[in-house]
Parts: structure tokens; C-alpha cells; sequence
């Protein structure tokens, strides 16, 4: 029997949203070594905060909503506040409860420059690669990154012409010159317009059509 395409709330809900999250995810193990640093310093957040006034939003909320904009590639505070609005995972991830409302994106630029004034960010990282190396998930191995590719490959001016021309001076040298960025892949290299035939010329207009290459391989 097909079911109805209806939808029928709840008068009252006792779920939590420890129970949406799986056991297994990985932000689980993320949020324990999170909270740990975090208690680490509460000494320094209750110094760069006033015992009196009205109440701020919690630094810890904001440090774990901060790191799910970098694990999640948020591209804006704006949309960061969005997702924890709706998403379950980043509201028990930031710590709020499924009924609290969330704050104004400006929060964030509001603070940034406390946190930063007192270094906070670089003591709470601090923290979290002690808990780290107290856990045993560091490597003391060393290991070194050729990025020459990915250099010469992030600028477009890494291509140099065949002719050994550069922009910034012509006739010369290439700032790169062509073995730098040989192996990379086939670049497609902008060809003389074809010749307009003429009367009488035609045949040697297709000659010197079929001589030029279409692709310039490296």
C-alpha cells in the first residue's frame, strides 16, 4: 500500500542531537580534542573578557564555528551562520541546542580583533598539537614538497612562447624559460590567422594551412 505523502509533527520531541550524529564520524574525535584545548584556556578567556556588562557569545562557539568554516570550505561568515541554522551536525559540533537561535555573522568581525590582540588562535592551536602529540597521532618523520610545478603552474605567465618572447620584455628571454614548464601537459598556442586566398594562390594557401600545426605539444 503506497504511503501518504504527508507531514505530521510532533506535539512534544525528546531527541537530541547527539543522536543525529553517527558514532562513527570523524568529527567526533575532532570535537574531544577540540573541547580539550578549549578548557585549556579558559584562564586567558576570562582575562581579555569583563566580569560585568552583557553577555557575549562564547569564544569556545566561535573558535569550533571558525574551524568547520575551514573543514567545510565555507566560503563566508554569512554562509556559515546559514548552515549551523539547519545543519544538525554544526549545531552539536558548535554546541547549540536544537532550539537556540544563532547569532549575526558581524559577531565574527566584532571579535576577530580581540582573539587576534591576545593571540588566542595561536595558543589554542598550540594546545591542540600537545593533545596531539600526547595521543600519539603525530609523526616525527620528516618529509620535503617540490613545489616548483605547482608554482609555475599557479601564474599564467609561467607560459613562455616558443619564439622565446615575454611580455614584460620583448624580443628577450621568458621570465620561465621552456624546459620550467615542459612535461606539464600539450598548451594550446594562439596560430597566425590562415592566409586569404586569392586568385590564383589558393593551392598555396592549403600548402601552408596543412604545414602549421593545430596543437603545440611540449
Amino acid at each position: 500500500m503506497r504511503g501518504p505523502d504527508a507531514t505530521q509533527e510532533a506535539l512534544f520531541s525528546f531527541s537530541s542531537l547527539e543522536s543525529f550524529v553517527p558514532s562513527d564520524h570523524p568529527l567526533r574525535t575532532v570535537r574531544t580534542l577540540v573541547n580539550d584545548s578549549l578548557k585549556s584556556l579558559n584562564d586567558l578567556f576570562s582575562e581579555i573578557y569583563a566580569d560585568t556588562g552583557r553577555s557575549s557569545i562564547a569564544p569556545e562557539k566561535l573558535i569550533r564555528a571558525l574551524l568547520l568554516q575551514v573543514f567545510y570550505s565555507v566560503r563566508s561568515e554569512r554562509q556559515l551562520m546559514e548552515q549551523i541554522r539547519y545543519n544538525m551536525l554544526f549545531r552539536w559540533f558548535v554546541g547549540l541546542a536544537i532550539d537556540d537561535a544563532v547569532w549575526d555573522h558581524s559577531v565574527f568581525s566584532k571579535n576577530r580583533d580581540r582573539l587576534l590582540e591576545h593571540e588566542v588562535l595561536e595558543s589554542f592551536f598550540a594546545e591542540v598539537m600537545k593533545g596531539a602529540d600526547a595521543a600519539g597521532l603525530l609523526s616525527r618523520e620528516h618529509f620535503s614538497v617540490d613545489g616548483t610545478l605547482i608554482q609555475a603552474w599557479a601564474s599564467h605567465k609561467s607560459f613562455k612562447p616558443r619564439d622565446g618572447s615575454d611580455d614584460q620584455t620583448p624580443g628577450g628571454p621568458g621570465r620561465n624559460a621552456q624546459a620550467d614548464w615542459k612535461g606539464i601537459g600539450a598548451a594550446t598556442t594562439r596560430m597566425p590567422a590562415r592566409p586569404t586566398p586569392t586568385p590564383g594562390s589558393t593551392a598555396r594557401a592549403t600548402t601552408l594551412h596543412r604545414s602549421w600545426p593545430t596543437r603545440a605539444t611540449c
